[in-house]
């Protein structure tokens, strides 16, 4: 069954907690989210508060995927540029499947999702990401239409000895 996509949902208790488990459960099965497993829900609470002020100031949008039983099962965050010579694009943040469903193409369906939610916004023309290298990310990326635009060797520390590359990803949307 595929995911319903909802941008900007109501962030209830049942959305934040989902978004709290999804972004734990990512990263403690290794997903390059911003952190390095083990980590509770704890560790990942302010940078999701962080989201949420974002999202409040109206510089960044949610995109949520909810499964059959209306759980947070996929989430990514546009956030707008507030340089001015650089809001034509937007960032995509925290791109994240929980694991129990990935290899559905649900990853597809994310981006496809989040293209689409962009494209819905005044004057966006391009989505901007970057992805930590080691993973094959750039491959799962460039093969939904991104384009490798820039890499930065050895720029995430993931631990001591195990630096991974930065890579800048771009996909026009005009």
């Amino acid at each position: 069954m595929a995911l319903t996509f909802v941008l900007e949902p109501a962030v209830t208790a049942e959305v934040r907690d989902g978004l709290l488990d999804l972004w734990t459960d990512v990263s403690n099965v290794g997903g390059a989210v911003g952190f390095v497993a083990p980590v509770d829900r704890e560790v990942i609470r302010p940078e999701l508060v962080k989201h949420f002020v974002a999202m409040a100031e109206g510089r960044a949008r949610l995109l949520a995927g909810f499964d059959e039983e209306g759980q947070v099962a996929a989430a990514a965050f546009l956030t707008f540029n507030t340089h001015r010579l650089m809001t034509h694009w937007l960032w995509l943040y925290t791109v994240m499947v929980h694991p129990k469903h990935q290899g559905k193409g649900y990853g597809r369906d994310l981006l496809a999702a989040a293209a689409d939610a962009a494209r819905s916004l005044d004057g966006i023309e391009a989505i901007r990401l970057t992805c930590r290298g080691g993973h094959g990310l750039e491959r799962f990326y460039g093969s939904c239409g991104y384009k490798e635009v820039g890499r930065i060797p050895d720029a995430i520390r993931v631990a001591p000895g195990d630096e991974r590359d930065d890579i800048f990803m771009l996909l026009p949307l005009t």
